[in-house]
Formats: C-alpha cells, sequence, structure tokens
C-alpha cells in the first residue's frame, strides 16, 4: 500500500522543486496493498475489465469508455491502493497531457499532411500510383498497410501509419470499417522495431541488457507475425477467396519482410530494422507482380464498392476531391476507369511529385533519428518539467522517486514537430496557399476533437494505474507462476500496450519485472524482455488510443467498440502464438532458435 512518511529527500532534488511540493508528504507503492496478492492484482484489473466492457459488450463510445475506466482506476487508486485523492487526479492530469502531447500532436499533423496532399489534387496522382502497382484492392491493403505502413512506423511510430494509411485505404474505395481494420492488424510485426527502435532501446535502458541483443531476440520472434500478418490482411479484405487468390504475392511480402527483420535485428542494426524490412517487402511486391498477377481482383473491388455505399452512403466518390478525414471514396465501375486512365496519364514528374511527401518524410525523419548531431540537438530542445505536486512525491516499492513523474515536453524533436515542418514544406512544393493549408490546420483540430478527449483520458488512466501501483501489482501477480512464466511472459507486454497504446511505455512498465521474474525462475532475462516487446505488438490493435485514432482517421468517430470487437480476437490469437512461441524458445524444443 501506500505508506505517508515524513517528506523524503527526494522531494527536495531541483527538478522536483517547486511550491506544490515544498508541503506534500511522499507516499510508496506496494505490491499487495491489500494484504493479498491475488486480490490485489483482481482489483487492480478493474479499470482494464471496466474498458473492455464498456467498449465491446455495452458499445459505449471510445471517450465514454476512457471516462467510465478512468474514474474506476481513481477509485481503486485512492480506495483500495490508498493512494492521496490529490496525487491521484495529479497522475491523471500528466497522462493527459501526454496525451494531448507529444501522442495526438504526432496523429494530428500526420492527418493534415495528409489533407494537404488532397486539397493540392497530388493525392489523386498517389492513388494512380498504387494502382499502377496493382489494381487488386487485396493487394493494395498489402502494400499500403503493411509495406508503406510499416515504413511510417519505423520513422514515427505513435499511431502516424494508423492515421495515414487508413485514409488511403478508404480512397482507394475501402469502407471505413475495413479501412481501420485492416490497417489496426497491419500495425503489428513492425512495432517492436518502430519510431527508429524506440520500445527496444528503452528495455535495454532500463534492464542494463545491451538493446542490439534484446532486438536480436525480438527479431526472432516477431518475424513469425511478420510472416503471417500480410495472408491475415488479404483474408480480412476478401475472406478465403482472396487467400487463394492471392497467396503468392502475401507470402513473397511476409517471408521477405520477415527474413529482412530477422537479418536487419541481428546483423544491421536495431534502429534501421524496420526501414530495412519494409523497403525489402515493397520491392518483393514489385517483383512478384511483375511475374504473375492474381485473378479475381476486378469483383473483390465491387464488392468493397457495394459495402462501402452502404457503410458511408454520406461520402462523395473519390474521383471528385477527397477521402479520408475530409470525405472518402467509392470504387464503382466508373471510377475504376476513371482511376486507370488517370494512372495512364502520369509522367514520372507526377509519379515523383506523388510520392514527395512520403520520400520527404522519410528524409527528414531518417536526419533527425540517424544523424547524430542533429538528434542530439533536436534532443537538446526537450524541456523536462517535473510535474507541480507529484514529481518528487510518489515512491517505487524500493522507495525510490519514480521517474515518470517528470514530463518531457519534445517540442522540437517529436515526430509530431517533424510532420508539421513537413506539411508546410509540401504545402510549398504543391503550390498549396498558406491561408488554406492554415485552414485545413484548424478543420482537422475541429474533426479530431473527440480523438484528443479520448486519447488524454486513456493516457490519464494509464498513468492513475502505472503511479497508484496498480499496473506494477498485475504484473507481480502474473509474474509469480515461476517456469510457467515464460508461457505468460507477452501478456504482460500486451496488457501494457493495450493500456497506454506504445511498446515503448509497455516496456517502461515491465521490462525490469521481466528480468527479475526470469532470474527468480532461472529463464533466460534477455528472451522475457524481448517477449514483453513482442507481446506488446498484437497488444497495440485493441488499444482504446489507437482504436481511435483509426476511427478519427476514416471518419467514423464513435464507432470505436465496433472496430474493438473486429480486431480483438485477432489479438489474442496472435497473442497465443507468440506464447506458445516464447515457452518453446524457453525450452530445448525451440531454444536453438536464440543467440
Amino acid at each position: 500500500m501506500f505508506q505517508q512518511a515524513v517528506l523524503h529527500p527526494a522531494a527536495f532534488h531541483p527538478a522536483a522543486f517547486h511550491p506544490a511540493a515544498s508541503y506534500q508528504a511522499a507516499f510508496q507503492q506496494q505490491g499487495a496493498p491489500l494484504g493479498n496478492l491475488t486480490v490485489s492484482a483482481l482489483v487492480a484489473l478493474l479499470p482494464l475489465v471496466t474498458i473492455f466492457v464498456l467498449l465491446g459488450v455495452l458499445r459505449w463510445k471510445a471517450h465514454w469508455a476512457a471516462l467510465g475506466s478512468l474514474a474506476v482506476a481513481i477509485a481503486v487508486a485512492v480506495f483500495a491502493f490508498r493512494m492521496p485523492p490529490d496525487l491521484a487526479l495529479l497522475s491523471a492530469t500528466e497522462g493527459a497531457v501526454f496525451g494531448l502531447f507529444p501522442i495526438m500532436w504526432i496523429v494530428f499533423t500526420a492527418i493534415w499532411l495528409y489533407q494537404v496532399t488532397v486539397v493540392s489534387g497530388r493525392f489523386e496522382d498517389l492513388r494512380g500510383a498504387f494502382h499502377l502497382i496493382s489494381d487488386d484492392p487485396r493487394v493494395q491493403a498489402i502494400i499500403i498497410a503493411f509495406c508503406f505502413g510499416g515504413l511510417l512506423e519505423a520513422l514515427a511510430g505513435f499511431g502516424a501509419p494508423v492515421a495515414i494509411t487508413g485514409v488511403m485505404l478508404m480512397a482507394l474505395g475501402f469502407s471505413p470499417v475495413r479501412a481501420a481494420v485492416v490497417v489496426l492488424v497491419a500495425n503489428t510485426a513492425p512495432v517492436a522495431f518502430g519510431a527508429i527502435g524506440t520500445p527496444i532501446i528503452t528495455a535495454g535502458t532500463l534492464t542494463g541488457i545491451p538493446y542490439a541483443e534484446i532486438g536480436a531476440y525480438v527479431g526472432r520472434q516477431t518475424p513469425i507475425l511478420a510472416f503471417i500478418v500480410p495472408l491475415l490482411l488479404v483474408f480480412l479484405v476478401d475472406g478465403r477467396r482472396g487467400v487463394r487468390q492471392t497467396w503468392p504475392v502475401a507470402l513473397s511480402v511476409g517471408l521477405t519482410f520477415a527474413v529482412a527483420q530477422f537479418v536487419a535485428s541481428n546483423y544491421l542494426s536495431v534502429e534501421l530494422t524496420d526501414i530495412v524490412a519494409a523497403l525489402a517487402a515493397l520491392v518483393a511486391a514489385v517483383v512478384t507482380l511483375r511475374v504473375w498477377n492474381p485473378q479475381g481482383g476486378d469483383e473483390a473491388a465491387a464488392r468493397l464498392a457495394g459495402e462501402y455505399e452502404a457503410d458511408r452512403p454520406d461520402l462523395p466518390d473519390p474521383t471528385d476531391g477527397g477521402a479520408g478525414v475530409s470525405g472518402g471514396g467509392v470504387q464503382t465501375r466508373t471510377a475504376q476507369d476513371k482511376l486507370t486512365d488517370h494512372a495512364a496519364g502520369l509522367t514520372r514528374g507526377k509519379l515523383l511529385m506523388a510520392f514527395f511527401p512520403y520520400l520527404l518524410i522519410i528524409a527528414v525523419f531518417s536526419v533527425a533519428k540517424l544523424w547524430t548531431p542533429v538528434k542530439e540537438f533536436l534532443g537538446g530542445q526537450d524541456v523536462k518539467i517535473g510535474w507541480p505536486g507529484l514529481d518528487g512525491n510518489v515512491l517505487s516499492a524500493a522507495g525510490k522517486p519514480v521517474s515518470s513523474t517528470v514530463y518531457v515536453l519534445p517540442w522540437l524533436s517529436s515526430p509530431g514537430t517533424l510532420l508539421l515542418i513537413c506539411g508546410f514544406i509540401t504545402a510549398l512544393v504543391y503550390r498549396v496557399p498558406l491561408v488554406r493549408a492554415l485552414r485545413e490546420l484548424v478543420a482537422t483540430a475541429v474533426k479530431l476533437r473527440w480523438a484528443f478527449l479520448t486519447v488524454a483520458t486513456v493516457l490519464a488512466l494509464a498513468y492513475v494505474m502505472n503511479l497508484s501501483g496498480q499496473t506494477i501489482t498485475i504484473g507481480v501477480w502474473i509474474a509469480g507462476t515461476g517456469a510457467v512464466f515464460a508461457f505468460l511472459s507477452p501478456i504482460l507486454g500486451w496488457l501494457g500496450t493495450a493500456v497506454t497504446g506504445s511498446d515503448t511505455s509497455s516496456n517502461a512498465l515491465f521490462a525490469t519485472l521481466q528480468q527479475t521474474a526470469a532470474q527468480q525462475a532461472g529463464l533466460d532475462p534477455t528472451l522475457l524482455v524481448a517477449a514483453n516487446t513482442s507481446g506488446g505488438v498484437v497488444g497495440k490493435m485493441i488499444s482504446p488510443q489507437n482504436l481511435t485514432i483509426a476511427a478519427t482517421a476514416v471518419g467514423i468517430v464513435g464507432r470505436e467498440a465496433e472496430l474493438f470487437r473486429k480486431v480483438v480476437m485477432w489479438s489474442i490469437g496472435l497473442l497465443l502464438v507468440l506464447c506458445v512461441l516464447v515457452y518453446l524458445q524457453s525450452t530445448p524444443v525451440l531454444g536453438w532458435m536464440l543467440p
């Protein structure tokens, strides 16, 4: 439980010194505040059970489900974990601010950048470019959601791939719900190495295990998902018929991504892993389609067109200007013919300009994340703020001040700021008037207002659970299973990412716990830390934060519960695959797979 104490010396360190901290007593987390670990863990699970029931069973809108779960989390923190009400509320405020910046800042700027391409008219050229690679919507799902989405995950992460690829798929004729489901499921295998390897680097920093070693282990787990996911995407788009008709390209992309991810993570660079894998998979798709073409693409497009009209009859045809947040697209036969004619007329110059924003993103993020002088300069502008009244006043079970009470404001280094810069450059190159670009910026903010509320509330929930000790209690309880913990280990990562929406945050919560539990159970610590990372990637698709991002991107805010019900079983199924894999890797059966 939280124990009141005399002012802890840590409360007086400079980062924590502010008027509120000068009189607030410190409180300490404990693993079993109710006297019994199992009972404490079951009570700590109530906020998670609440949000999943409200979303999946009662079908509440995401922001109401998040607010209800936040209320439960605060009640559990105060009455069960004995956290002072003011600290519980302050924890929620810090989480909410973190949810708005940098998380929603990234999503906001990513969608605005897309809107700039729409109003410029260049997005039609991009649609035509993907149409030239393949006019089969099932193949387009693989290329855009998996390959291109994997590249965006490698560079930006934090919801940007879901936001951008979701609207791109809808513009190509996918119904809003199907587009959202496809991109949510696609945003799995690349997540572990996303944002230039941030989740793995975070785990290495916290555990003291070299992050390259953790990355090598992860590179022997997530490629299994990479191999499966393209086939799964085809199934989600067109069922078993789609799998029968397109399996060669799905297998070639999945196998290439998997092999490239393994090779790059083990022998090249953790930071570059997803960039290499995504580009290799895209090349594999192009090469495969040069020698083989799937059957049934026209029929699949017609089925999607009918589904789109039934799902969103209010949205205009994409050939009339726009998709995603500003409208949508229906690939009727006429629209398909128009798109084919448009694609045939694309010159090399137009193709280059169509891909310009994304080539610019790759260039800017590569410089910002991989060129050390620039990376250090941008990171050096981050502002660290000891959260007033909170910093220095929450202690871990070991009696040390927790670090998460220091809010970091990455105003310049944030992927959102880099995307904003890319957006203004794109507007300049595309000759979009500044006034029009700013008008789209405001319009995007208005359209995202409910998403801002939802994500802020979800992160508030995560911070209350983390700082009150609820999350750690759940983790300690699961970790007490001994050797069986190898099977359960990915579940911790899955839970952490489901709550926070971030594999990085999941590792921040559980990496050290996984290491300690492994040592106590006589298991390989690196294996279980890697399992936390790998488990987290399949938890992302059911995170309320990501569900809201996807729903907002395709214009179906309020239907997050529907998305949750469509993806939750896929998330659990892929999680079970990882659980079995990690357990067998902890035994001689598959122990040979490890470095």
